[in-house]
């Protein structure tokens, strides 16, 4: 069933019950302000349908608050050139049918050069046209009330209410500045690890870097929604879970090479050069042989459970690399 699960787009990455839970209570709370807000500027089908545009923006601002579609300029711009792009093509196109078209497909491309996407800004260029005559007789005063005081207000909720939870705090970049506050030698002992990991891999040639993701990125040519942090934080991570493995004794193999998966100088490469005479696989001892980085041209003896708990991979030479079987 995975290949189907995985056509249909079903995300497999399980959320706590309380993070759920979290989601749904702030939703709530968000789009029961916005409401309120704009049944005090609007009255009738367009305050529905305003309301309509922020549920939208609520499912992001709370259930993803970390996702790059979701921070405050995203939310704010998005909503706001999209009202501009909206009564601007309700004013100027005669015909219904057109001007919605034009003006959510305006809205798109005017998100995407300013940077700024945001799917619920789609929504509020539609109501912008098809809003009725409580939306089109405010004219650009639409795009500051309500859609600027109901971005703003679900903006302030978002930021509150996340604040409440340390692993939820809204925007992304407060996570990082609280760390700072909290523990500055942790954070500043994090951020060395990912430099350090960015220049050098288990392999000894160059690793992924900051501007690898970046370009990496820009390869693909398509807006993803994560941010450049978040692949960062994704790499330390793997990075952390890599270096915790071990290789299986009973996998080691005579002539092979392995390394220790370490970075700049205490990296280093051996190859099992021959056996001891024990019949136990696990409790007999190897020589080996140190063929690159620290320890080179250095033989040892080791017990094979002691160099299968040092070996993080099995390499092999590519030209000049080593790299990972």
């Amino acid at each position: 069933m995975q290949p189907f699960f995985k056509l249909l787009g079903i995300e497999s990455r399980p959320a706590s019950h309380v993070e759920r839970l979290v989601s749904s209570l702030g939703g709530f709370i968000g789009i029961l302000i916005v409401y309120l807000t704009s049944h005090y500027f609007l009255t009738g089908s367009g305050a529905y349908l305003m309301v309509a545009s922020m549920g939208a923006s609520a499912v992001l601002l709370f259930a993803v608050p970390h996702g790059a579609l979701s921070q405050p300029w995203p939310l704010v711009g998005g909503h706001l050139v999209s009202a501009l792009v909206g009564v601007s093509c309700a004013q100027l196109v005669p015909d219904t049918a057109l001007a919605a078209a034009l003006a959510v497909g305006l809205a798109v491309g005017v998100m995407h050069y300013l940077r700024c996407i945001h799917p619920p800004g789609g929504a509020t260029a539609l109501t912008a046209v098809i809003g009725g005559t409580p939306v089109l007789d405010l004219g650009y005063a639409f795009v500051i009330t309500p859609v600027f005081f109901n971005a703003l207000a679900i903006l302030i909720t978002a930021v509150a209410f996340n604040a409440l939870f340390a692993w939820r705090r809204y925007p992304h970049y407060l996570n990082h500045v609280f760390k700072k506050i909290a523990a500055p030698d942790t954070v500043d002992a994090q951020q060395a690890a990912i430099l350090e990991a960015s220049n050098q891999d288990t392999t000894g040639h160059e690793a992924i870097s900051h501007e690898d993701f970046v370009y990496a990125l820009s390869e693909i040519d398509s807006y993803i929604d994560v941010t450049e942090k978040d692949l960062l934080q994704i790499y330390e991570l793997a990075t952390k879970h890599r270096e915790s493995q071990h290789i299986d004794p009973r996998s080691l193999k005579l002539g092979n090479f392995y390394s220790n998966g370490k970075y700049g100088d205490d990296w280093a490469v051996r190859q099992i050069v021959d056996w001891a005479e024990e019949n136990t696989p696990i409790n007999r001892s190897l020589i080996y042989k140190g063929v690159a980085g620290a320890g080179r041209r250095k033989t040892g003896i080791m017990t094979v459970n002691d160099f299968s708990k040092w070996a993080r991979h099995e390499v092999f030479r590519d030209e000049e690399n080593w790299r990972r079987v």
